[in-house]
């Protein structure tokens, strides 16, 4: 038998304590995502730290765009060389250092501090990298642990987990530690806990080491209580052996055309997911002027709705199948973006005019009530479509090649990755409208729902 071929999972009879530890890695890894990547620090660097909102929301795009363009390049190259090599704990480890080590740099990315945009930015990209190829090996540990039938509920319990911790780090950001510059108090009604100052967005920029601290404590089980893949080869060794099955695999890919086709699908809808979790928020303020506060309100919401969904969806995945969920979602955002477009302090559905917010109640505007109403639809629908399409990936991919699989399921998302926030960025500076900014996200979702529908659900 060889190298590859031994690299099969293999279901095996795991303790619950195995699959409640890679159930914490998304636990661990999404206060990424939500603190930093859209609810707090990404609004913070748009409105006070680039020059205006606008060139804020391009430069958060291009910076998006770099570290997808890294991971799209690296993703299947490391994801072949780990499945010769045996063994995903080491690769996690490895890119967790990237990713503690650029959310923590973010905190001296303060305002008129020297070089503090650059510094944001390049932090970013570093955390963005650790976190994304760590989750590629994340993934390859799947089969592993439960049946084929339960699949899509593991996949599913691990995006409402994540979710929801990612909900409760908010909780936590804003009630604690966010605080509004004009009252100097938290959405608790509190002073800033360790003295964060206000009017330098300590609480802000606090976004970065929070989210570091918080995925050290919890990716711990992952390491302690999930077994691995046992490791055969040394790195040299499974170095030259993964670049030739890579190889093999890019030379052949006709053989693999279903999925190459679902390839291309994930390609297009996560190009348009990314730009619409990176850039809504960053609309939302630009739009309503929504401070942080308004923005972790909204984060909240979004993030209870995606929770219940990718919960509910990894059940509804084991019942009628990924394929079915994933068109699903899709359709839900294609309508949730054309209303999300229609929307501003004035105007719903593009003519119907409203009142817009007065005094200082939050979200007092029927504009913003509506914006609420779509966001949590977004939600609701985005965890049971990355759910679905990880477990999709699992039934549809050679078992023997699942990490290299998983790799150029990485690669999918990002290869491209730079087209959603690059075109975003470059039709918001070229107009200098952010509604016209966002517009091609409904594109992305109409293309990836044609591309999908062909799509089978088996190895066949």
């Amino acid at each position: 038998m060889t190298a590859t071929a031994a690299a099969a999972p293999l279901v095996r009879r795991v303790p619950r304590r195995a699959v409640f530890g890679w159930i914490m890695f998304d636990w661990a890894t999404q206060p990424f995502f939500s603190l930093v990547l859209t609810f707090v620090f990404a609004p913070y660097f748009a409105a006070h730290l680039a020059a205006d909102p606008v060139a804020g929301q391009a430069e958060w795009g291009y910076a998006t765009a770099a570290a997808g363009l890294v991971i799209a390049a690296l993703s299947p190259v490391l994801g072949s060389i780990a499945d010769a090599g045996g063994g995903r704990k080491p690769w996690i480890a490895g890119f967790s250092i990237l990713l503690v080590a650029g959310s923590t740099a973010l905190w001296w990315a303060a305002p008129s501090v020297d070089g503090a945009v650059a510094l944001a930015l390049v932090a970013f990209a570093v955390a963005t990298i650790g976190a994304e190829f760590a989750t590629v090996f994340n993934n390859a540990m799947m089969p592993g642990l439960v049946e084929d039938g339960r699949l899509g509920r593991l996949s599913g319990t691990g995006w409402g987990v994540g979710y929801i911790g990612g909900l409760v780090s908010l909780v936590l950001m804003l009630g604690l530690m966010v605080a509004d510059a004009n009252t100097g108090r938290t959405l608790f009604g509190l002073a800033p806990i360790l003295g964060l100052d206000p009017a330098t967005h300590e609480g802000d920029r606090a976004a970065g080491p929070f989210s570091a601290l918080w995925y050290v404590v919890f990716v711990l089980p992952l390491f302690l209580f999930t077994p691995d893949t046992p490791r055969r080869l040394p790195l040299r060794r499974a170095v030259g052996e993964g670049l030739g099955n890579l190889g093999a695999t890019l030379r052949d890919l006709r053989r693999h055309a279903n999925t190459l086709r679902f390839l291309l699908a994930n390609m297009v809808y996560k190009d348009g997911l990314a730009a619409l979790f990176a850039f809504g928020g960053i609309y939302a303020a630009g739009i309503f002027g929504w401070t942080t506060t308004e923005l972790g309100v909204f984060g909240i919401l979004i993030i209870v709705a995606a929770s219940i969904g990718a919960l509910a969806g990894g059940r509804l995945d084991d019942r009628i199948g990924p394929k079915k969920v994933i068109l699903g979602s899709l359709a839900v955002l294609v309508v949730a973006s054309l209303g999300i477009l229609s929307i501003d302090r004035d105007h719903v559905a593009f003519v119907i005019a409203v009142t817009p917010g007065a005094g200082e109640a939050l979200f007092a505007g029927a504009g913003e009530k509506v914006y609420l109403l779509l966001g949590a639809a977004i939600g609701a629908v985005s965890g049971p479509l990355q759910a679905a399409s990880r477990t999709l990936m699992v039934r549809i991919s050679p078992p023997e090649k699942l990490t290299e699989f998983f790799g150029l399921f990485a690669l999918s998302g990002k290869v491209t990755s730079f087209a959603g926030p690059v075109l975003v960025a470059s039709l918001t500076a070229l107009s200098g409208s952010q509604r016209i900014g966002i517009s091609v996200l409904v594109v992305f979702f109409a293309v990836a729902i044609w591309v999908m529908a062909p799509v089978r659900s088996d190895r066949s």
